[in-house]
């Protein structure tokens, strides 16, 4: 059965006689296909051939794959460049450690209002001055979902969906009349936005629900949502602040998993309501991922993307490094780490992600775990989390994890087939594993700005040996060895 589709998805792959470069000799893993050893043919920026051999007298260059499994690049569909820091700079540090997971391609969340630039106004405005800081910095292809936090924006959509091909949209759930016991921060102060609240969520489903069933022939559209209720929220904290417990636990109990669950279920009644397709971000607990299981269920005919992270498959209180594995949602305990993975067993989780946030060590202050900034990077460690955490410790097939670290997210926001997976006429993005290559991580080695990180000492198998790029070897051994090629991916991408 493989081989035969193999054999479909390697159509007409004799019809270049001569290829810039061959990837040889390694073990293919293609997304709801399977593993086969096989070479591909890569010409201009694309593989345009698949076969079990192709003579290496046919290429400028060799790749040596031999040993190696060879999966699509990674899709990392969670990401926020220029959150703490500025936005081009922190595009060239945090897509080069990006590289060293395995990671091609990158879509990062965008917002107006505190954080990022710090600004506010209209899309039209302001989004071509993202493009701006963007171009020219990226090591990875790049691609924006926007937060729609006004008014003004919410009129936007449908030109940010026709013009600038923003297929995705966000929605932050606990900023919703935003006035926790951790910060005195007014809402309406942080969003700069005016009735950041349900309505305005209601609103915002209403338009992408009606942009969606104009355009779902040629992509979807969607709405992100971070799921906390800060009602609870609020509650929680200054119940922890009297009573305990400190660090990371307490963390947790400030923003239970409650806080998700009663936000996925609102999320349900509005997107029933509205008929809007939504991704749920960053389920962290067994509570997040059974609401949403649930609201699955209730509303069969939803479209409904269910997403978690690498930290929230790796790590507990315990393990990430105190303070300085602070993130929202918080990290959980292990009992929540094994639910997460059932649900990749069971095919409930749909995508894995980094929610990768480069936070420098001056903003993670160990005295102080409400002062102190949410967030960490952990892009370059994709592979090596979840082939060592999914393949080698829990079984789970390394064709599975390359559909949700790649195939899926790439399908679900406008990318696929040209990223996220390996066949003839797609992007020939791909990264080159040594499965068997243990080695603890060290926050040097990642490249990354960020001077530490959550994962520090973990002992992980299964590292990229290279990340290649559009044909283009980005990252080798180690170094990153390639130029600032990344590419704004326009969505949805066709095959022209």
């Amino acid at each position: 059965m493989i081989s035969a589709i193999f054999r479909d998805l390697a159509r007409g792959n004799r019809s270049v006689q001569r290829y810039e470069s061959i990837v040889k000799g390694g073990r293919l893993v293609i997304p709801f296909v399977g593993e086969r050893r096989g070479d591909l043919g890569i010409q201009e920026g694309r593989i345009v051939a698949m076969a079990d051999d192709i003579p290496a007298s046919e290429a400028d260059s060799i790749v040596d794959a031999r040993g190696m499994m060879v999966f699509p690049g990674a899709v990392d569909s969670h990401y926020h460049v220029g959150i703490y820091r500025p936005h081009s700079e922190d595009a060239e540090s945090e897509s080069s450690s990006s590289l060293v997971g395995g990671v091609t391609a990158l879509v990062s969340y965008f917002r107006t209002g505190h954080n990022y630039l710090g600004t506010t106004g209209p899309y039209r405005e302001i989004f071509p001055r993202v493009l701006a800081l963007s171009e020219g910095h990226f090591y990875t292809d790049y691609a924006y979902h926007l937060a729609i936090m006004d008014s003004v924006q919410l009129a936007e959509i449908e030109m940010l969906v026709e013009e600038f091909g923003i297929a995705s949209f966000k929605f932050y759930m606990f900023y919703k009349g935003l006035n926790l016991a951790s910060d005195s921060t007014a809402g309406s102060a942080y969003t700069m936005a005016e009735n950041y609240d349900l309505g305005h969520l209601y609103q915002m489903m209403e338009r992408i629900s009606a942009i969606a069933a104009k355009r779902g022939a040629t992509g979807r559209i969607s709405l992100s949502l971070h799921c906390e209720n800060p009602e609870i929220i609020r509650v929680f904290i200054e119940e922890v602040k009297r009573h305990g417990p400190e660090g990371l636990a307490g963390y947790s109990r400030s923003r239970p998993p409650l806080s998700e669950r009663l936000s996925i279920h609102e999320a349900g009644v509005l997107a029933d309501a509205t008929g809007c397709p939504l991704n749920l971000l960053h389920l962290s607990s067994r509570e997040a991922l059974e609401a949403a299981i649930e609201i699955r269920t209730r509303y069969p005919q939803l479209d409904i993307v269910c997403e978690t992270t690498l930290h929230h498959l790796a790590l507990t209180c315990d393990t990430a490094g105190g303070i300085k594995g602070k993130v929202n949602p918080p990290i959980r305990n292990s009992a929540d780490v094994e639910s997460l993975w059932q649900g990749i067993r069971s095919g409930q989780v749909d995508t894995v992600v980094s929610d990768h946030a480069c936070c420098q060590e001056v903003a993670k202050n160990e005295d102080d775990l409400w002062g102190s900034q949410p967030g960490f990077g952990g892009s370059a460690l994709w592979y090596p989390v979840l082939l060592s955490e999914g393949w080698h410790k829990r079984g789970v097939a390394p064709v599975r994890l390359a559909e949700l670290a790649a195939a899926n997210p790439a399908r679900y926001f406008g990318l696929y087939p040209r990223k996220g997976t390996i066949a003839v006429g797609s992007d020939a993005d791909l990264a080159i594993v040594d499965p068997e290559k243990t080695q603890r991580v060290r926050a040097a080695a990642l490249h990354s700005a960020q001077e530490y990180s959550p994962f520090e000492g973990m002992e992980l198998t299964g590292w990229p040996a290279m990340t290649i790029l559009r044909g283009q070897v980005q990252y080798k051994d180690g170094e990153v060895v390639g130029r600032k090629i990344g590419r704004y991916l326009k969505r949805p991408l066709s095959w022209e």
